[in-house]
């Protein structure tokens, strides 16, 4: 009698070449930003310490912190206008209802990011859709300048980021035990009542889980911020960019990239040390 393999057994062989390709990766980074930049040239020098004291810079220092508050931004916003789309696609009682916020929600991650961005900008543009809509009702007299701005970066950053954040939350939402809510609502509580000291502390994880997700992956972002930005709006990201494809700068670009990994990584291990911490305190309360 042959003896059948343990189900995960089949997932370790592309989970190990996963992580060599990374480790190798990183270990090419790793090695880049302990070598010398050489100007006018692509090729590099020897060892040197220099990248690691030129990043203690102010502007660096500034870049990255944009960065934490456009992730933040994003994240916090895609939440707040994906709970109640998650919470309307799980609880309608109409299936067409249903079919159509799904259709809504998950469309967008059939088109490229790039063909996204570029849709964003003729609608944030000065003679964009919003411009163009406000002159017609007579709210304003010019265009408002939303391209090239944090405010138009982190609209079109959440637009991006729902589907994910709805999926998240949707699932979460679709796990409750609906007796909680309804003994709340025999016991005397108000719809309102139940809806945030019962729904929403019961879709907590959900909730933690996508703002996590969408925080992590805003941290990384490139082409929205290059795009809508302009190079007035510049994320960790952007600065690489510039740094290993316009400057050639690859030793620096290197060193550019672990500290935004390290500073994601970091953010991550506060967050769900942070969520830990509150699951264990909502659990003894």
């Amino acid at each position: 009698m042959t003896r059948q393999r343990p189900f995960f057994v089949q997932f370790l062989v592309p989970a190990v070449l996963v992580a060599v390709i990374f480790a190798a990766a990183m270990f090419n980074v790793l090695k880049y930003s302990f070598l010398e930049f050489v100007p006018g040239s692509l090729n590099v020098g020897g060892f040197t310490l220099e990248n690691f004291t030129r990043i203690n810079r102010p502007i660096y220092y500034w870049v990255l912190l944009d960065t934490f508050i456009l992730s933040f931004a994003t994240a916090f916003f895609a939440l707040l206008l994906s709970y109640p789309i998650s919470f309307a696609l799980v609880r309608a009682e109409r299936n067409w209802v249903r079919s159509v916020l799904v259709v809504l929600a998950i469309t967008p991650l059939f088109t490229g990011e790039i063909v996204r961005t570029y849709s964003w900008m003729l609608v944030l543009g000065s003679d964009g859709v919003v411009n163009t809509a406000l002159k017609s009702l007579g709210i304003i007299d010019r265009s408002v300048p939303i391209m090239y701005t944090r405010v138009g970066v982190v609209i079109a950053l959440v637009q991006f980021a729902m589907p994910v954040m709805i999926i998240l939350l949707a699932t979460a939402i679709s796990q409750i035990n609906r007796d909680c809510e309804k003994a709340a609502a025999n016991l005397g509580a108000t719809p309102n009542t139940v809806f945030w000291w019962v729904t929403i502390p019961l879709t907590l994880p959900g909730i933690l889980s996508g703002f996590v997700v969408v925080f992590a992956w805003t941290m990384s972002a490139f082409s929205t911020p290059q795009l809508i930005g302009g190079g007035k709006v510049l994320m960790i990201s952007n600065v690489v960019y510039l740094q290993g494809f316009s400057s050639f700068n690859l030793p620096f670009a290197a060193v550019l990239s672990l500290v935004a990994l390290v500073a994601a990584l970091g953010s991550l291990a506060l967050m769900k040390l942070l969520t830990a911490r509150l699951e264990q305190n909502m659990a003894t309360s």
